[in-house]
């Protein structure tokens, strides 16, 4: 068995090659496709493999795919460039459709992707259906919202206690990217996945109000929620010098958000890593110490 894990230099990534580990796949079965190898040199010197691997040049993806030891499982993790994610992912799903040594490709996609109203979800949906079209034997791993993405609120309310937002009572049922990285490995690594979509998510849906209060803990001080329209979101944020790509983000995000569309969770991730998902304080926790 040889698998590659995509994305390598990234957070997921990485992670997932922890987990690989982990789980005892040897080293020299793992290879890790990065942009800029040299990015990944600590995982090379534990023995993975590395190659190679940019989304916009197909001719290393090839290349990844059929060093000294054929791949028969692939990750995709998701790229980061948004706008340009639909035909970099389609590169790597056509390379692994032409070669017969696939036996599974896992990709990581977003909560409910085809149906979705979430703002990044065209993307992941049009990823999906190239994999529907491919042939590849496909496992879709649809994960919910990290709680390392609200790391930055630390420093936002640090000094002024307000948590900002226009996302009213929506839920988000996050969890970390360890979490998620370990539910890819249990994929790679354990059968009878192939076919199947995975609705990945924490096991607690929380509010703003939650978030703030989980701060303030964190942070030994008193943080409010303040909710407000999204006309007054976006010119909070531009008096605070966001520029309007990054406006647009946060307050559609917020949007969705108040739509629930990141609320669900049946304990799908926590019965395939076996574990509680790890919760949003404790992540905030980390970031502290």
């Amino acid at each position: 068995m040889t698998i590659l894990v995509t994305g390598a230099s990234g957070h997921l990534g990485r992670l997932a090659i922890d987990a690989l580990l982990e789980r005892g796949v040897p080293a020299n079965q793992i290879i890790a496709g990065a942009r800029t190898p040299d990015k990944i040199a600590d995982l090379i010197d534990r023995g993975v493999g590395a190659a190679e691997l940019d989304y916009d040049r197909p001719e290393t993806i090839l290349a990844a795919m059929v060093g000294a030891e054929p791949v028969d499982k692939v990750l995709l993790v998701s790229g980061s460039e948004v706008g340009h994610r639909v035909a970099q992912h389609t590169a790597v799903i056509e390379v692994a459709a032409s070669r017969e040594t696939i036996t599974e490709f896992v990709y990581t996609s977003a909560p409910f992707a085809t149906t979705s109203r979430l703002i990044l979800a065209p993307e992941h949906k049009a990823t999906e259906e190239a994999l529907a079209t491919s042939g590849l034997p496909t496992v879709i791993l649809r994960n919910n919202w990290y709680n390392e993405n609200y790391l930055p609120k630390l420093d936002e309310v640090r000094d002024s206690g307000v948590l900002l937002g226009s996302a009213r009572e929506g839920k988000v049922a996050s969890a970390s990217r360890k979490d998620f990285a370990e539910a890819a490995a249990v994929v790679l690594t354990t059968g009878g996945h192939v076919g199947k979509v995975y609705e990945l998510a924490g096991d607690t849906a929380w509010t703003y109000d939650d978030l703030a209060a989980a701060l303030g803990e964190v942070l030994g001080r008193a943080v409010v929620s303040k909710d407000v329209s999204t006309q007054e979101h976006v010119e909070a944020l531009k008096h605070a010098g966001l520029p309007d790509g990054a406006i647009g983000f946060v307050t559609g995000l917020d949007a969705n958000i108040a739509e629930g569309d990141l609320a669900f969770t049946d304990g799908t991730l926590s019965r395939l890593i076996g574990r509680p998902t790890t919760p949003l304080i404790d992540t905030l926790r980390s970031a502290q110490s």
